[in-house]
């Protein structure tokens, strides 16, 4: 008897430390998210990704959206670039704002950025706003094509690891 005494007593502090600890570290970081890529290397083009964001009980995205982009790493130029951001899971996407091109193609899963001559250190992105339907497993895709260089088509994926 005194033995299941001891051992209750001892799991009874430890669950109330885990809970007293987990209670502690979700209130201190909110509904903030920070999401790694997994990228593809040897290409003179660096994807921009967002590195930490936030979002509302309903899982829309805060602050407008969330940025994807490129960005040159070379002075040279490369003609008919299309930089695309497509739905792997758990993500919709609604309206696209533009950096240095135009949207090409718009779905609530697919949006597409093209410019026809991507010159040197120049950026070329859009800003969408996002709903993530399960704010703990999400991520996209990104696919580059253009002429005037050697790189995959396929430049890797996004979202929490």
């Amino acid at each position: 008897m005194r033995t299941s005494a001891a051992v209750l007593a001892t799991a009874g502090a430890l669950t109330a430390a885990q809970l007293g600890l987990a209670g502690s570290a979700s209130a201190a970081s909110g509904p903030t998210v920070k999401a790694s890529p997994r990228v593809v290397n040897g290409c003179p083009i660096d994807i921009v990704y967002p590195k930490r964001f936030s979002y509302d009980r309903y899982g829309n995205v805060t602050n407008g959206g969330l940025y994807f982009g490129i960005k040159s790493k070379t002075t040279k130029s490369i003609k008919k670039v299309t930089f695309t951001v497509t739905n792997t899971k758990n993500v919709r996407f609604r309206t696209a704002t533009p950096t240095g091109g135009k949207i090409t193609h718009r779905t609530t899963k697919t949006v597409s950025v093209y410019d026809k001559s991507f010159a040197g250190k120049a950026k070329l992105g859009f800003k969408v706003k996002t709903r993530l339907l399960n704010t703990r497993s999400f991520g996209v895709k990104f696919t580059l094509r253009g002429s005037g260089w050697n790189c995959s088509v396929n430049q890797g994926t996004w979202g929490p690891r």
